[in-house]
């Protein structure tokens, strides 16, 4: 067994939304930062996401729509994702053990950033993430 911790870190933190344009600039004055990173642009994102703290950790908002369809109708909710440096080892792994799926494993761009989530036995989300920002930061 590798002497690696499964779960590396905290690698990111999503948040749903509706209106994601109007969910980042109410984020943009609540946290006095202007998000990073807009996908596919800042007129109309379907993605934002902004860099906080001492380690500059990940919180992103989400359009609904891209949600797992048991959480895209529901309000509020966040979604943390723990780095794993195999994500589809990690995925196999859970299953393994009675884990199910609840997201697949989705690639998100061009960048090498895959997520994917699962549902343990007790209904609990677990997020998971392969991030080359959460590496970089290393």
């Amino acid at each position: 067994m590798s002497t690696t911790p499964a779960l590396r870190g905290l690698a990111q933190v999503n948040i749903p939304a509706d209106d994601v344009a109007a969910t980042r600039d109410w984020y943009v004055q609540a946290l006095g930062v202007q998000p990073y990173f807009q996908q596919p642009d800042a007129a109309e994102p379907a993605y934002v996401e902004f860099r906080l703290g001492d380690r500059r950790d990940e919180l992103g908002i989400i359009d609904r729509h891209y949600l797992p369809p048991s959480e895209a109708a529901a309000g509020g909710g966040v979604i943390a994702r723990w780095h794993v440096d195999d994500l589809e080892g990690m995925v196999t792994h859970l299953m393994s053990i009675r884990a199910t799926e609840h997201e697949p494993i989705t690639p998100r761009g061009d960048e090498g950033f895959v997520t994917a989530s699962m549902l343990d036995p007790f209904g609990n989300i677990l997020g998971l993430i392969h991030s080359p920002h959460f590496l970089e930061q290393l």
